[in-house]
């Protein structure tokens, strides 16, 4: 039979050997455990996720409608040839786009946030993705009086031509 001390050291040694393997393992992982993901966390989760992505924001009232080459359109709000700020409406979100001074005579509205960039020349309007390798995303956009009529876009230069 062994006696007290023996068994204590006994336990106290087994104890450090674990703790010392714990520690590694702990230190292996680099970081520490975390609690285990309830299906219900899962679930709330998703959809929290598909609510953001389904996300629609309304056409603003008003806003004119510009068909694009490939199918696409953007509908903007505001008056072109005052307005300091355009709301664009693309791909069922609104974004407000300033107005960025050019020395070309387009009119360009900037969002520095989105990287959405609105070109618009006498003939039509271009939508560029800013945040990369410059993507334009919607091409040869008219309204219907531009496409049925021959009318130029509202532009800033358009208007001082004609005494607006």
């Amino acid at each position: 039979m062994m006696n007290k001390p023996l068994l204590a050291a006994l336990i106290g040694a087994v104890s450090i050997s674990l703790a010392g393997i714990s520690a590694d393992a702990f230190a292996q992982a680099g970081a520490p455990p975390q609690k285990p993901t309830t299906v219900k966390k899962l679930k709330k989760s998703k959809k929290k996720q598909a609510a953001a992505a389904a996300k629609v924001d309304p056409i603003p009232d008003g806003a004119d409608k510009w068909s694009c080459q490939d199918d696409e359109v953007i509908y903007l709000k505001g008056d072109m040839s005052r307005d300091a700020v355009m709301t664009l409406s693309w791909k069922n979100k609104n974004y407000k786009l300033p107005r960025v001074v050019t020395t070309t005579g387009a009119d360009r509205f900037f969002d520095t946030a989105s990287g959405l960039d609105l070109v618009v020349i006498p003939t039509k309007a271009m939508l560029f993705d800013d945040t990369g390798d410059r993507e334009r995303l919607a091409d040869e956009c008219k309204t219907d009086d531009m496409a049925h009529n021959g009318a130029l876009a509202p532009t800033q230069s358009n208007a001082l031509k004609n005494g607006q």
